[in-house]
């Protein structure tokens, strides 16, 4: 089930992004993505929508979107990938939003081509302004 985030499902949502984001960016430190654990949770996700993918009442996944438009977090449990939910969190704002915009690091090959296979479409080409690593700028638009 596809639902907004409670605000007592906050932790749950930052174990699930803690795990798949070390797991994911292994070209990167864990002692960043750590750094980083609390600015996200006190400065991303409280001004960001979020929905949660959330099954036998646990969270396997989440997505966040910020300013209605840009996915700056989608994160499946890595013994949950591989199972449609990234695609139907995808699906479900896709719904919602008519245009939607978001940064993956190039070396996160995974997640380019998953974003690929959903429509999304490089754009742009920078380094991450956080991490020095290249990113790409995917979009997606609702077709007319």
């Amino acid at each position: 089930m596809i639902k907004l985030l409670e605000s007592h499902e906050v932790d749950e949502v930052m174990d699930v992004w803690l795990e798949t984001t070390i797991s994911a960016h292994s070209f990167i430190s864990k002692k960043y993505w750590t750094d980083n654990y609390q600015p996200l949770k006190e400065g991303y996700i409280p001004v960001s929508t979020n929905f949660i993918y959330k099954k036998e009442g646990l969270v396997r996944g989440f997505i966040s979107v910020r300013d209605n438009f840009f996915i700056g977090a989608l994160f499946v449990l890595e013994k949950h990938q591989g199972k449609g939910i990234g695609g139907k969190l995808l699906d479900y704002c896709k719904s919602r939003y008519p245009y939607l915009e978001l940064s993956v690091y190039i070396y996160n090959v995974k997640a380019v081509r998953f974003y690929q296979r959903h429509g999304f479409l490089i754009k742009s080409m920078q380094s991450n302004e956080n991490s020095g690593f290249m990113e790409y700028i995917m979009s997606w638009e609702k077709k007319k």
